[in-house]
């Protein structure tokens, strides 16, 4: 919830974080995913290696978003599914460490919006866009402006030629084609 002191401005009928560029408090962050495991169960893992600059323009839509993942930062909370997501077949971190976000455009109207951009994953780039929602602005007792944003996206694992699989003997596949992106962001205020 804001304060009386919060970074914000009103924007139509919402109020916006203030224009300026900010960072991504890596201790606060979450980039999540899940998939279906059988295609029955949903198996739930995030990324706690994130570096993001976001630049809030006084006109939202002038906005951009540039985040670096740590792909071997990987925790699904199974030592031994993680280290074969971090291999050849998932994401070959030993030859691609880092995935890559670029916004290519924003769309904004209240406290909602769109990010579209590039996202590069064993340096395969392809298009996404997340559905973007702030959450709310404050200042801390340091005096720091933060503002919290979450973002959601369903995916084709595929499209960025992450194609490991396994058919099953009654039918289906292993592992689900589609996964869920969940992102919760706390952002600090740079100037």
């Amino acid at each position: 919830m804001a304060t009386s002191n919060a970074p914000l401005r009103p924007l139509g009928n919402a109020d916006v974080p203030v224009a300026g560029t900010w960072k991504v408090d890596p201790g606060h962050a979450e980039v999540g995913f899940w998939g279906r495991h059988f295609m029955l169960t949903k198996v739930r893992g995030r990324f706690t290696g994130i570096d993001a600059t976001v630049v809030i323009a006084e006109d939202p839509v002038d906005s951009t978003v540039e985040a670096i993942i740590d792909m071997a930062s990987v925790d699904s909370g199974d030592r031994t599914r993680d280290n074969h997501l971090r291999s050849s077949d998932f994401f070959d971190v030993a030859n691609w460490p880092n995935a890559h976000y670029r916004s290519t455009e924003v769309r904004w109207e209240g406290d909602r919006g769109t990010v579209t951009g590039n996202l590069t994953v064993r340096d395969v780039t392809q298009p996404l866009t997340l559905e973007v929602e702030f959450e709310g602005g404050i200042r801390d007792p340091w005096e720091q402006d933060r503002a919290v944003f979450s973002a959601t996206a369903t995916i084709n694992r595929e499209d960025w030629d992450l194609t490991w699989n396994m058919a099953l003997e009654a039918g289906g596949l292993l592992v689900s084609k589609d996964v869920h992106l969940e992102l919760h962001v706390e952002l600090i205020r740079q100037s």
